[in-house]
């Protein structure tokens, strides 16, 4: 049989969710054999064909008596169709003739042939005309009676059971009076052969006929339209929705546009997945399916949109993983140039040396982008890519240090998938849909330990992207989550997870407007907060075991490394027995200096006598020069003896402008100038320039100075007052704009 069938979408519980029209504009819904209860079965065929499962497809004293009344009438009195024979005659619609009807006892023989009689009651069932565009019991029902047919009541099947003969003139919604007493009729008859019981039918004569036509269930739009074309010729397509959490997380989402609407923020997509089978149990695709003024049919889960800051955690946490840092960690959040790259923060202020989980926790760009650069971008979007991103995948070529700060496409499906496998201990598997599919935990994205070190970051409630009105909250759900802005404003996100949930939601609007108040700590972790509220209250009662390779030790708060002698400050800290990395702080060095602390000396200079040793902060050149440019007072070493002849080789000057072996265009019209600017050592107290080995100026060590280049390859050098030398080369091009 080929015969269409409209697909249904049913929730994880069997309710009715979404169907569509068949190509030739028919609602013909597939209905089950296990549908069909026994009422609806004894009612039909006591209506239509009682000798059903007795005769071969054609009844011959149904036949002989139809034909010797409509023969001594002159006209139509009384039909001889069987179930079957209608069947026939709804496969292969023909004009009622004599002849036809000859052909379609033939081929009622065949179907009995060829199919059981449960198998030829079915098709019936399947395609019996209702009215319009209304075939199937099924089709009925969920149209008339917003019911499945295994719902119905005595009084609604006797209903169904009666209009197929008259479907034109026995139409619900037209003619229900009409309808009700033909159906008394009928329940009276099936009274007299005691077909059901007494109290049944009396029930049943007394129910009024309220039905009217009306559309089928429209739930999960979105996803209903993915389902249909996923699984294109299944006719019941059993989700995993749970509808009871999907109308709340719609409820939420959609109050929540409504009240921030106003300031030009129109759309929100969320998801929610269960942990443990990651069934996907609510799916909102956008505020409003039928808004066609913000593109509501827009599938905003599989939307390509900038992930912002939501990459961070595992990027840290790959970074654990392979050794690089540990949460206490130290990292000088300053600015940086990377061959011309230069990353700024969300604030745009620096904090100086921080540790990793308050870089995270703050979602700092510029310490994110110094981590990056250490696991090196190639192996990040490589696993990026092991962990389902598509379009990172398709862009890998394109893709550099940028990525961490959302300079990459992802959708909030893939990010549910990722921030699942946080759930999961670092186990990653791909969300599932339908009842019927199995979780496969197949790919460890991150170990246990780097997993848990990095949730335990996330549940951090004293950072900048937890809503202001909510630091006071006494609700605050219990989640690790993160946030995270797109260049331009355009998508705020909030992902989070708890024992039992992961939920994603990304805020914005899908023409891809920007707007100034769009941020994912102000606007997306709101919501977040409010769905979990809604669909896992209890969230708080249970939370995430320490694997047993997580271990603590004490490390130094100046440095996050293992304590000096001279270290006096220590704080706990999570690490990797045999992985995390063991290095001695080195945050102070011991320093020779004169007894009036003005000068300080090296082992060639050192005198006989008239010195002391003394402990300074041991600097990196960064801080320096970030603590010159913002003019912090820090510890200076005192200068260096003028006297010492030693000739120094490390820590030589850093030039951070101009970027080495970067190509400069510059106006032929126009007098611009470069700036040259190192990062020099703490007892550095001038450095000197050098354009192509000819001397231009000297500066103090974190000043910065200004040249006017020639066209052509430029060698430029930078030596301190201790000897150090540093070489770099530009190509300068001088073009007309």
């Amino acid at each position: 049989m080929n015969t269409e069938f409209s697909p249904i979408i049913l929730s994880k519980d069997g309710e009715f969710m979404h169907s569509y029209l068949t190509s030739d504009d028919k609602w013909r819904m597939y209905t089950s054999l296990e549908e069909i209860t026994p009422t609806l079965k004894e009612a039909i065929l006591f209506k239509e064909d009682r000798f059903f499962y007795y005769h071969p497809g054609i009844n011959p004293i149904s036949i002989t008596r139809a034909l010797f009344n409509n023969l001594f009438s002159g006209r139509r009195t009384s039909g001889a169709s069987t179930i079957t024979m209608q069947v026939a005659r709804m496969l292969a619609p023909k004009e009622r003739t004599y002849g036809n009807k000859v052909v379609e006892m033939f081929r009622a023989l065949q179907l009995e042939w060829m199919y059981s009689k449960d198998e030829v009651f079915q098709l019936y069932l399947n395609m019996v005309p209702y009215g319009g565009n209304i075939e199937g019991v099924k089709s009925a029902a969920v149209m008339y009676f917003n019911k499945m047919p295994d719902h119905l009541s005595l009084a609604e099947t006797t209903a169904l059971a009666i209009i197929p003969n008259r479907p034109n003139s026995l139409r619900l919604g037209r003619h229900n009076l009409y309808i009700e007493q033909e159906r008394n009729i009928w329940l009276k008859r099936f009274n007299e052969a005691a077909l059901f019981e007494k109290s049944a039918i009396e029930d049943a004569l007394s129910e009024p006929i309220l039905a009217s036509r009306t559309s089928p269930p429209k739930h999960t739009p979105h996803l209903a339209l993915r389902l249909k074309k996923q699984f294109a010729g299944e006719l019941l397509i059993h989700s995993t929705i749970d509808m009871n959490l999907q109308s709340k997380t719609e409820k939420v989402l959609q109050e929540y546009i409504m009240q921030i609407y106003h300031r030009q923020i129109k759309n929100a997509v969320a998801l929610v997945v269960d942990n443990k089978t990651l069934q996907v149990k609510a799916y909102v695709g956008s505020a409003d399916y039928y808004n066609p003024d913000d593109a509501g049919q827009v599938d905003g889960v599989r939307a390509i949109r900038s992930p912002g800051s939501t990459l961070k955690p595992f990027l840290y946490g790959l970074a654990i993983d392979r050794g690089l840092v540990t949460p206490k960690s130290k990292i000088a959040d300053v600015p940086v140039n990377f061959r011309g790259y230069q990353p700024q923060n969300y604030s745009e202020k620096f904090s100086g040396e921080v540790t990793i989980e308050h870089a995270l926790s703050h979602s700092l760009n510029i310490p994110a982008v110094k981590v990056l650069d250490q696991v090196q971008p190639y192996v990040f979007i490589q696993e990026l890519s092991k962990a389902g991103f598509a379009q990172i995948e398709k862009d890998k070529d394109h893709l550099g240090l940028s990525t961490v700060l959302g300079g990459c496409g992802v959708t909030l499906e893939e990010l549910v998938v990722l921030y699942a496998a946080f759930a999961n201990g670092g186990k990653k598997a791909r969300l599932n849909y339908r009842v019927s599919d199995t979780v496969n935990f197949s790919n460890q994205l991150l170990t246990k330990e780097a997993n848990f070190m990095i949730s335990e970051i996330l549940t951090e409630v004293v950072r900048p992207d937890l809503p202001g009105h909510w630091q006071q909250a006494t609700n605050l759900p219990k989640i690790a989550w993160k946030t995270g802005t797109s260049y331009g404003r355009r998508d705020a996100w909030s992902i989070g997870f708890n024992k039992k949930y992961t939920i994603g939601i990304w805020v914005g609007n899908f023409s891809g407007q920007g707007v100034q108040e769009l941020a994912g700590a102000d606007v997306a972790a709101p919501l977040l907060f409010k769905i979990f509220n809604a669909v896992d209250k209890e969230s708080a009662k249970d939370w995430f075991a320490m694997p047993r390779g997580v271990n603590f030790r004490h490390v130094c708060s100046e440095s996050g490394k293992i304590p000096s002698d001279f270290c006096t400050d220590e704080v706990i800290d999570y690490y990797i027995p045999g992985l995390s990395e063991y290095r001695k702080c080195q945050h102070m060095k011991p320093i020779y200096i004169s007894s009036d602390s003005t000068k300080s000396y090296c082992q060639t200079c050192l005198p006989e006598n008239g010195y002391l040793k003394a402990l300074y902060p041991n600097y990196s050149a960064e801080i320096l020069d970030y603590y010159e440019s913002e003019k912090i007072n820090y510890v200076k070493i005192p200068k260096h003896d003028e006297k010492c002849e030693r000739i120094f080789a490390d820590g030589a000057p850093n030039i951070i402008s101009p970027v080495d072996r970067l190509e400069y265009l510059v106006d032929k019209s126009d007098s611009l100038q470069i700036m040259l600017r190192c990062q020099a050592a703490n007892n550095v107290d001038r450095v000197f320039w050098y354009i192509n080995d000819q001397f231009y100026s000297s500066a103090s060590a974190n000043e910065s100075i200004y040249f006017t280049p020639d066209e052509g390859n430029i060698k430029i050098s930078c030596a301190d007052d201790k000897g150090r030398n540093t070489n770099i080369k530009i190509d300068v091009k001088k073009i007309i704009f």
